[in-house]
């Protein structure tokens, strides 16, 4: 799954030593990821990612250099360029474009995809936690980009993570069926699993709970936890559900959520096969394909009257994924 089991050493013990951070630009094997305003710089389409021989230049460019980890020996660093003009970032960078790294992952592995994105959220929070909000004075940057200080108060600043549920709703009834749904400015055949943010003093499946009722007018009961995946754009973090539906009624709010549909696997493999996907990157996809994979027996066979049920066992793995 992308953005997810990113293979770095975050080195959290060290990241406080400061001329163990400054020292890791000199070393052999230090590579960088250079960003522009959260786009990565690319040349002839693959993502930019330099290593000793160029590390120097980027990082005296950048306006804070942010430490991303060690790989085996080797240090990775994060250069945000954002305040060079474009021109000036991608000669710099060797590169020829910039492009958003969910625009690259059907080109890239998951773990370049994962790298890209943890270096797009770390520089995003630097570049825009640049005072305190208690008392408004200027923050500046430690512990290799992880923690940024008030100069005036002493607050500690860390970097702001956004939950964000993410859900498939299912009713039991025959056959099975999932209930996704179409959000406002999307396509007309663009339906998705159903997702949103958590607020102050709920709990996750509290939120699950009040998102579905709230978008979709369905209850719902049984909500099980799926899997998570990071999702820096620019801070969140997916957590992914599984929840039975009370009865098969809906009554969409007409502002996020504009259609509520209910489909059987075959009807949404159908769906999918002709060209009405989800986001390769979300966690939504592994929800409707471990769903899809769970009931195609059952609706396939529904209409034979010598097949029955199988149970089968449920497999684990600020705009919310899969929207």
């Amino acid at each position: 799954m992308h953005y997810a089991r990113l293979e770095l050493d975050r080195a959290g013990e060290r990241r406080a030593d400061t001329a163990w951070i400054a020292s890791l630009a000199e070393r052999p094997g230090t590579r960088v990821v250079p960003l522009w305003r959260d786009q990565c710089l690319v040349r002839d389409g693959a993502p930019v990612i330099t290593g000793a021989a160029g590390a120097r230049a980027l990082l005296d460019a950048a306006t804070e250099p942010v430490f991303l980890g060690l790989d085996g020996d080797a240090a990775v660093l994060a250069a945000d360029l954002s305040a060079l003009p474009e021109d000036e970032a991608l000669a710099l960078a060797g590169a020829d474009a910039v492009r958003d790294v969910r625009a690259l992952v059907a080109t890239i592995g998951v773990d370049e995809a994962g790298l890209l994105a943890y270096a797009r959220g770390l520089t995003h929070w630097n570049r825009n936690q640049r005072f305190c909000g208690a008392c408004g004075g200027a923050a500046e940057s430690r512990d290799g980009g992880h923690l940024r200080v008030c100069r005036a108060c002493g607050k500690l600043l860390f970097p702001r993570i956004e939950p964000a549920v993410i859900v498939l709703v299912e009713h039991a009834g025959a056959p099975r069926r999932c209930l996704l749904g179409r959000h406002a400015g999307a396509g007309p055949e663009a339906f998705s699993t159903l997702a949103g943010f958590v607020e102050i003093g709920e709990s996750l499946e509290d939120a699950v709970r009040r998102e579905v009722f709230e978008e979709a007018g369905a209850v719902v009961k049984d909500v099980a936890y799926q899997g998570s995946q990071a999702w820096p754009f620019p801070a969140g973090l997916m957590v992914g559900f599984r929840a039975q539906a009370v009865a098969d009624t809906t009554a969409v709010d007409g502002q996020e959520l504009v259609e509520a549909r209910w489909f059987t696997a075959a009807e949404l493999r159908t769906h999918i096969e002709a060209g009405h996907g989800y986001r390769p990157d979300s966690i939504g996809k592994l929800l409707i394909e471990s769903w899809i994979a769970e009931n195609t027996d059952e609706n396939t066979d529904e209409n034979d009257a010598g097949s029955t049920a199988r149970g089968r066992a449920r497999s684990p793995e600020r705009s919310p994924a899969g929207r």
